[in-house]
């Protein structure tokens, strides 16, 4: 399969491959309104919007790449070095707080 979408084979025999197909790339006006239907697959819906259909690499739909696969854009170590850091400013913040309201109850008993 070429990046534009040609999807061709190669019959036993023979030495030139056969074009047998090309493929259409949809793109919607809102994709989050997509309906999931399983194993990352999903389907039109009113909230979607009609399709607008394109050979790859035209109409700035991009290509298709055979082989490849889709790699994650997170780096996970990362983001739980984040979520450690972030899970220790929220304890530091609610000691704060409880402590500041020590604070104010031990000054009211002074004052009475």
């Amino acid at each position: 399969m070429s990046p534009e979408g040609v999807v061709t084979i190669r019959i036993q025999g023979e030495s030139d491959p056969v074009e047998v197909g090309t493929l259409e790339l949809a793109r919607f006006s809102n994709p989050a309104g997509l309906r999931a239907i399983g194993d990352n697959l999903y389907e039109q819906s009113d909230s979607s919007g009609e399709p607008t259909l394109a050979p790859p690499g035209e109409d700035g739909v991009g290509l298709v790449r055979q082989g490849y696969l889709e790699a994650s854009n997170v780096d996970v170590v990362q983001e739980m070095v984040s979520l450690i850091s972030s899970q220790r400013a929220y304890e530091l913040n609610s000691k704060m707080v409880t402590t500041a309201e020590e604070m104010l109850q031990i000054a009211n008993n002074l004052k009475r």
